[in-house]
């Protein structure tokens, strides 16, 4: 009997789907670093479920301000990608299925989220307000006070800021693969 199927779709680090692997799932990591672009992805039968990140740098409001100087070809691109998340998640027909970003502009062009966490609600001690999309069980949350607050929004510019603010939080992972194994 094979493993059932996850897709981490613009999964990056794959941080999300880490403790799906660790528990012996076969999970595929379809992510542009990887050399797998989701806009020209199709996905295998018996996909059990998705976990899709799609890149928030045109769609976060924290970058708001910048909206306006940017190319719009960026965003664009951003919505490309966002929409070929959902049409993978549509053609696969998954068990179960989410998608996040952050609070900004991606309601847009998806629709309204289905709910939002902080990283602190799931044990990790900082703010990161997270909007969800999809069809999964709500994990249950095991809150600590937010000691660290926005440390992500404090990172200095350098190479690795984009990849280190887009990492799933280690508690909410957790608590997901625990409500949705």
């Amino acid at each position: 009997m094979s493993s059932p199927i996850i897709l981490d779709l613009c999964g990056g680090t794959g941080s999300w789907s880490t403790p799906y692997a660790d528990a012996g799932y076969d999970v595929h990591i379809i992510d542009i670093k990887n050399g797998h672009d989701v806009r020209r992805y199709t996905p295998p039968a018996n996909v059990h479920g998705i976990l899709a990140a799609p890149p928030c740098t045109e769609f976060a409001g924290s970058g708001a301000r910048w909206w306006a100087s940017k190319s719009p070809h960026l965003l664009e691109e951003a919505v490309e990608i966002a929409l070929a998340c959902c049409e993978i998640i549509r053609t696969a027909q998954p068990v179960w299925w989410a998608l996040e970003n952050p609070v900004g502009r991606l309601p847009s062009f998806i629709g309204q989220w289905r709910y939002t966490f902080q990283p602190y609600e799931y044990g990790d001690p900082y703010t990161k307000r997270t909007c969800m999309w999809g069809k999964h069980i709500i994990p249950d949350k095991t809150p600590v006070e937010p000691t660290e607050g926005s440390k992500l929004w404090r990172l200095p510019p350098s190479p690795e800021r984009q990849a280190l603010r887009s990492i799933t939080p280690e508690g909410f992972a957790r608590a997901f693969f625990k409500a949705n194994a």
